[in-house]
């Protein structure tokens, strides 16, 4: 039977031209749409690997003020805001806090020579009271403290990834490993640290220590802070009041790391929402083309589909024969699809895993063959009630 309707429709093929056509159209743009989608929502699942919730960021901008005092006013800034009731912690940290859209990324190898290096590498400068700001769970080692105020090499926590990688078959831990030209000691890991966002693919990540000893202030600009739950806007005037009178001449912004988090999705997912739109009205354009052309075609075969019944065939036989050329249809279509779709995983086309490429292959072909069986059922009824008697006296 399967053999029979393959036969069948590739002898119609030219009939079946334009459908087949705008099934194999479909399918890519699904494709290309459900990659995207797969991957974000992959990249979604993944953990961020810190506490976002409760934290607040505290942007000081001294203007053309002179350098000199600037990390003064800062530390004064930061000891009022510990000493305030409603205030968990605070720690100065980069400019490229999470969700900010700043972006550091830099080559981070073994040693100076940087061995086995690992590209695009996130790097922060954090203070020693920034894993209490953001809740940094250690899988391995331990945080900064002032035990690193004598080191001889600046201590680094890097993320799990980047030291399995640097450092395959061994702990990361105590080793040394070169970034921007100079040399750090590994003493903690964290499992992963995306201070790049929820949609992002998480990046290796090297978090550096500041410690109360640098003097410059340009390094670790961003203060951030964790509040206790409840504390709104009451605080928020506070804390702007108090920071300008201290800092004075400054300018001064608060911003919760909630709400930057919920812009940066915002300005994610806007063109893919567009997209997605789009695309449904691809699908539902499909879907009347389907039903038109089955509905024309049935009424186009009442003579033949008498002429089966009239032979003994069964209702549900020749609902299934509609049903199976729709889909032998749409495997035509599907299967141009797939030949461009595999293109896309051999040339990296977007630079996602090969397993999202996999994903959406299956949710395209799986959405299109849905569809034509919703198309199909009703015209496939329709054919099946066709009496005998009725349709050879019409011909």
């Amino acid at each position: 039977m399967i053999r029979h309707l393959f036969t069948l429709i590739w002898n119609r093929r030219r009939a079946n031209f334009l459908l087949i056509t705008e099934i194999f159209l479909a399918f890519v743009v699904l494709f290309v749409v459900g990659s995207l989608l797969v991957y974000h929502a992959r990249n979604y699942r993944t953990p961020l690997g810190f506490g976002y919730a409760q934290v607040w960021c505290l942007n000081l901008d001294p203007g053309a003020l002179p350098q000199a005092g600037r990390l003064a006013t800062v530390r004064q800034v930061m000891a009022r805001l510990r000493a305030m009731p409603e205030v968990v912690a605070v720690g100065r940290t980069s400019g490229n806090t999470p969700f900010s859209g700043n972006t550091n990324g830099s080559d981070v190898g073994v040693g100076m020579e940087r061995k086995n290096s690992v590209e695009n590498t996130s790097g922060h400068l954090v203070e020693d009271d920034l894993r209490q700001v953001l809740e940094l769970p250690l899988v391995a080692g331990r945080w900064f403290d002032k035990r690193d105020d004598a080191a001889m090499l600046r201590p680094a926590v890097i993320s799990r990834d980047l030291g399995e990688t640097l450092f395959p078959g061994q702990s990361a831990l105590g080793k040394t490993v070169g970034r921007n030209g100079k040399e750090y000691r590994v003493v903690g890991l964290v499992e992963r640290f995306r201070a790049d966002g929820d949609l992002v693919e998480a990046r290796p990540a090297m978090l550096v220590r500041v410690s109360q000893q640098d003097t410059v202030w340009g390094e670790a600009q961003a203060i951030l802070l964790r509040v206790r739950p409840g504390a709104g806007a009451a605080l928020e005037r506070q804390m702007n009041r108090e920071t300008l009178a201290i800092a004075k001449g400054w300018s001064v912004g608060i911003t919760t790391m909630s709400e930057q988090r919920a812009a940066q999705l915002k300005r994610t997912l806007t063109p893919i929402v567009a997209l997605v739109i789009v695309c449904v009205f691809l699908i539902v354009n499909v879907a009347l083309g389907l039903f038109g052309v089955l509905w024309q075609t049935i009424s186009q075969r009442r003579t033949e589909i008498g002429v089966r019944r009239a032979l003994g065939a069964t209702g549900p036989a020749v609902s299934g024969q509609i049903v199976g050329e729709m889909l032998v249809v749409a495997t035509f279509g599907l299967g141009l699809g797939l030949l461009v779709a595999v293109q896309f995983p051999l040339l990296g086309v977007f630079g996602v895993p090969a397993g999202v490429y996999g994903t959406a292959m299956l949710l395209a072909a799986g959405l299109l063959y849905a569809l034509v069986i919703a198309c199909a059922v009703y015209p496939s009824q329709l054919a099946a009630g066709i009496r005998p008697a009725v349709a050879l006296r019409e011909e």
